[in-house]
């Protein structure tokens, strides 16, 4: 067995700490559709938005499994914050394939809040010195708290031809629309940013080609060793810890409730003692644990690529995709079996099962996340064809 940092172990104890009060503080998250400061606050404190920063740059540089141990502490306290960590701490990974002189702008500080909005929905033409930005981008989770936005635009070149790339832009220059109106995920402020005519020096600007191929050269640069993970699996790698770490949220919260609580219209005075209870609670349980075994799988490998220099086969890729969505899918199904013994009490706003419920559930439907299309990439290559995705 790893033995775990002495850097993430007292992270871990200060994140385990505030767990009950990242939960406490989801009503009133809700009601601003963003997270309250306290949370933020309470992470920084912790050191939460170091562990992917170089440590040249003063950061931690945690590797990838410590990242997601702690992640999935976060989120077990609140999904949404949680939702809203993984934005932070995987961008500022993302943040290691620019070039140097970016990441010396980027990490200045050693602790650093990176959002992102991966759409290609903006366009980037060249002028003097780098780029003019314009676009919008939705679902920017977390941009609200953020310093610098990561963005994907469409780069038109004089010949015509069209590029996809990466912009790093302070946040402080883009205009962020009150947008944000859901039912799931409310807290995670997910809000649209947008930009015209911004100007992106040269530096700041990456191809998705060579940063999905790690090709980029930033990494090489940053002084870490058995940090340059395939950057999809490292990004679906840190969302699947935020599922498992809401559904252990979900589980702790129904476990301790149906102690002692008798079940209306019926004779039963306790309902820990009904044997569906008893059977739904172990399901759940199990499944839970199943997700996080198909996690450590993935971990594992992708933590000995990194260490060998070398990227992860497409096979492999495809590997994460496939057990990222089924894992995610038996969170699901954890859920689903807890919400059917949760009784009509865990509808109030203030119970935190329901908000675990809807926040995982909807969470679901992102389009890298959603457990059919990793599933349908890796059964493709199971069956010997290509995966046919650059999103691996």
């Amino acid at each position: 067995m790893a033995v775990r940092s002495t850097e993430a172990e007292n992270i871990l104890k200060a994140v385990r700490e505030i767990v009950p009060t990242l939960r406490a503080n989801g009503v009133a998250s809700e009601d601003q559709r963003w997270i309250v400061q306290e949370n933020i606050d309470l992470l920084e404190k912790a050191g939460v938005f170091r562990i992917a920063v170089p440590k040249r740059f003063g950061g931690l540089d945690l590797p990838l499994k410590e990242q997601v141990e702690i992640i999935t502490e976060i989120s077990r306290g609140c999904g949404s914050t949680g939702w809203v960590a993984v934005a932070w701490i995987s961008s500022a990974w993302m943040a290691t394939l620019y070039p140097l002189q970016a990441q010396e702008e980027i990490f200045e500080g050693g602790s650093v809040r990176i959002s992102g909005g991966f759409t290609p929905t903006a366009k980037m033409v060249p002028t003097e010195g780098g780029y003019l930005l314009t676009g919008a981008w939705r679902f920017n989770s977390g941009v609200r708290g953020a310093h610098w936005d990561l963005l994907a635009a469409e780069l038109e070149h004089a010949d015509g031809t069209v590029e996809e790339v990466y912009a790093m832009v302070p946040v402080e220059e883009l205009t962020i629309a009150d947008d944000w109106q859901v039912s799931a995920a409310i807290a995670t402020g997910s809000s649209t940013s947008s930009a015209t005519d911004l100007f992106v020096p040269a530096h700041r600007v990456v191809t998705l080609e060579a940063a999905v191929l790690g090709t980029s050269g930033g990494g090489a640069v940053t002084g870490s060793q058995g940090r340059d993970y395939s950057l999809i699996s490292f990004v679906v790698a840190e969302s699947v810890a935020a599922y498992i770490g809401m559904a252990r949220g979900a589980y702790e919260d129904l476990a301790a409730t149906v102690k002692g609580k008798p079940l209306a219209y019926s004779n039963v005075t306790d309902q820990a003692q009904h044997p569906l209870t008893q059977i739904q609670i172990a399901l759940a349980h199990s499944k839970i644990e199943a997700a996080q075994a198909l996690s450590e799988t993935y971990l594992g490998f992708l933590q000995e690529r990194a260490d060998a220099g070398e990227q992860p086969s497409w096979e492999e890729k495809a590997e994460v995709r496939g057990k990222a969505g089924a894992a995610i899918l038996l969170t699901q199904e954890a859920l689903e079996a807890l919400h059917s013994v949760s009784g009509a009490g865990s509808l109030s706003r203030k119970a935190p099962f329901q908000r675990f419920y809807r926040d995982l559930q909807g969470l679901s439907r992102h389009g890298l996340m959603a457990p059919n299309m990793g599933l349908e990439v890796y059964g493709r290559t199971l069956l010997g064809l290509d995966p046919d995705s650059l999103f691996l």
